[in-house]
Parts: structure tokens; sequence; C-alpha cells
């Protein structure tokens, strides 16, 4: 196998992904309830045999960085290789942000230079995959190619989505193009790269900032370029509905994501919390309990991380509640994505009313009649909010309405 580095780009601020990124960089997203996203991608190299890997952050790092620690549950806590988590910093030409990928893994290039390694592995931190990366390593090696893309199919009304690529017959790759409106085909890059590490240096002596806006296709045009077609589950949770949808297709019979796969564990950094209890009157239906959760009330089809209190009376449906949230006695929560720490008030009813009414703010992102309420914010007794409606983190109970109301596609 090849000798490889594998780098993990984890400093984007995903916009799309609303309040739940306003404080947090999508890599530390919780996801299935205990985990969090970068867990996947980690999870994949130290199953692969890949045991040297750098975490590349920005925007927002604080609960990356405290998940990530030095690596322990990953087995990377290492004197050799082992995790890195790779910050960005002054340049003594005033530089210093990243400014996109290109850009990021420029910034640390002294480090693959100085790796002994035959291969650098590129993975993006905000997928959702269990996928063995020796067959691509293997196919990258056998081919000789200086930079081999990780493909699959995706639908043709979501190629707009994606870096889209044409494949010949040899399984060379003649075309790249990023996020385009009309494709020519469906196979999408999975942001999963192999390059060759001394082309990979080679091509980063330029100032381009972006792998997939402008190296990509110049790469695909002039090097040896290779496909490796995945077959297995990935997704892309970069919006909030991909986000919501990907949590409740792990609540179906049998679901195309396996966690429960002891030949392929996804590792994570696990509070010490007791197990689920749930009370006497208290009803729970086609749901995903994490630990330390107490539940009185009723849940139906939804995912809880650990330490969520549901209240006696209350009830919470086709929603994903995340660590620590407080749910009040009889209060209502209803196709909601609830953040950590939140506090949702006795009697509060939160997601109701017209679903056609999308987010005035960024009606292109908040439209399915979903509400998201960001971290440790604190909705007050008897509130009522609307569908399609996000609220800030932090938001006190004095930042709502006195009539006790948000409409439908507010903000607050």
């Amino acid at each position: 196998m090849l000798r490889t580095l594998a780098l993990i780009l984890a400093g984007g601020d995903s916009p799309a992904l609303s309040v739940l990124t306003a404080e947090r960089t999508e890599a530390a997203v919780p996801f299935a309830g205990k985990f969090r996203i970068i867990d996947f991608p980690l999870s994949n190299c130290v199953n692969s045999g890949i045991y040297n890997v750098g975490v590349l952050t920005q925007y927002k790092p604080r609960s990356l960085h405290a998940h990530l620690g030095v690596g322990r549950p990953w087995d990377l806590d290492r004197a050799q290789g082992g995790l890195r988590v790779l910050h960005p910093s002054p340049t003594p030409d005033g530089g210093g942000w990243q400014r996109g990928t290109a850009d990021a893994v420029r910034y640390n290039l002294d480090l693959i230079e100085e790796q002994p390694t035959d291969a650098v592995l590129l993975l993006a931190g905000d997928h959702i995959y269990k996928m063995d990366y020796t067959p691509l390593l293997q196919h990258h090696a056998e081919r000789a190619a200086d930079m081999t893309v990780a493909v699959r199919s995706v639908s043709p009304h979501d190629t707009h989505r994606f870096g889209i690529v044409s494949v010949a017959g040899d399984g060379r790759v003649d075309r790249f193009e990023e996020k385009p409106r009309r494709a020519t085909s469906n196979l999408a890059s999975m942001g999963i790269y192999v390059f060759r590490k001394q082309f990979l240096i080679d091509i980063l002596a330029g100032t381009e900032q972006d792998f997939g806006r402008h190296l990509l296709p110049r790469i695909v045009a002039n090097a040896r370029t290779y496909a490796f077609n995945f077959q297995g589950y990935w997704a892309d949770v970069g919006t909030v509905q991909a986000y919501y949808e990907a949590n409740l297709a792990l609540l179906v019979e049998t679901p195309a994501l396996d966690l429960y796969d002891p030949e392929w564990v996804i590792h994570t950094t696990s509070a010490d919390l007791p197990g689920v209890e749930i009370g006497e009157h208290a009803r729970v239906e086609n749901c995903l309990l994490s630990d330390g959760c107490r539940v009185y009330g009723n849940v139906t089809h939804s995912v809880l991380s650990p330490g969520v209190y549901v209240s006696p009376g209350a009830s919470v449906r086709d929603s994903i509640i995340l660590g620590d949230a407080w749910i009040g006695p009889d209060a209502v929560v209803d196709h909601c994505i609830i953040d950590e720490g939140v506090r949702v008030g006795a009697g509060a009813v939160v997601g109701e009313g017209d679903i056609s009414v999308p987010n005035q703010a960024t009606p292109e992102r908040l439209n399915t009649g979903l509400t998201l309420v960001g971290t440790h914010a604190q909705l007050p007794e008897g509130l009522s909010v609307g569908r399609n409606v996000a609220i800030r983190p932090r938001t006190p109970e004095s930042a709502f309405p006195k009539s006790r109301n948000v409409p439908s596609g507010a903000s607050v």
C-alpha cells in the first residue's frame, strides 16, 4: 500500500446550514445522535490503516478542536504520524487566511514536503460515508496516476450541486465542470482525491485558490487523471434539508448507512453519561436515542443527541434534538432542528403554521417547513413559533415578541 498522508479539509463556513454553523464549522456539527461529521473521514482513515492525518481548520474551530483533542478516540495520539490539527497563521507577505481549498493545502506545503509519503489523500470534512481507501489507493498506484478522484452517480436534478466529471473508456477523466447549470454527465466528484506527492507540490506552485473552480479543470486537461467509482453510501449534508433527511433516514427499518457494523466502527469522543432513561408514562416510537437522554414525554420519529431532556407532557415529532437541549412540560416540537443547549419553555409550540411561507431572510435555504433553533437559545413559556423560522444562537427570552408569536418565515 502507498505510504499516505491524509489531509481533511475542515475549515469552511458552510452558510447553507444556517444557524447550525453560526458558531461552529460544518465538520463539528453533530450527526446521528452521538457523532460529529468529522468522525466519518477520520474513522475511514484509521479503518483503512492510515494513521498519518492532518485536519485543516479555519472557520469557528473551537468546538472542532475540543472534539478532536489529541486524536485518542481514533488511535491517532501517536509519536510518529498521528493527528495534526493545522491552523491558519500569518505569513511574511501579510497573508494568513486561507481563501479556498487549494490555498488551504498550499499553506501546509512544508508539512507535505517533509513527510516520507508517496501519496496525499485529500478529503472533505463535511460528508457522511463509510469507505475503505485501500482500493482507491491501489487503483491510483496501478495506473501511475498523477491524480485520482473518487466519483459516484447522482441524480440529474442534483448535478448543479457538485463537481461533475466525464470519464473515457479507459477510466481517465477527460472533463471536469464545477457545479454546472447543465451537465453532460451524472458522475459527481466526492471531494476525495489522491495525488502523487510531487505532482501536488508542483501544481500548488501558483496562486489558484480553489481545487474545484481553478485547478481541477487544468489538471484533467494536462495530467494523468483517473476516476475511481464508489458504490457505497455517501451523503453531502451541506444544506439544512440534506442534513435533516440524512439523519431521519437512519430510522428506516434497514438504513443505507449501517452504524452498527462491527467491521467498520465509527469512532468518536464519547462523554461519560449514563444510559437512556424512559419514564413510566413516556412513549418512544421509531427513534434514535443517545446516552444520557431522559424522556418522560412522547418522542416520535426523531433523533436525540446525548443529554437531551424531554419533560412530562412534551411531544417531539419528526425532529433532530442536539445535545443537552431541554424540552419543557407540555411543549411541542414538530419538524425542527433544535441545537445544543437550547431551552424550550413549558407549553411552547415550535413548528406550526403555514409550511408554504419560506424564510424571508434566506428563502433559498429554508423553505420546506423546517424550523431551526440555534445553540443555547432560550424560548419562553407559551411561545408559538411557525415553520421555516430561524432563531439565532444564544437568543434570550427577552428577544421574542411580547405577543409570544413568531410567524412562519420569520427570523429572530
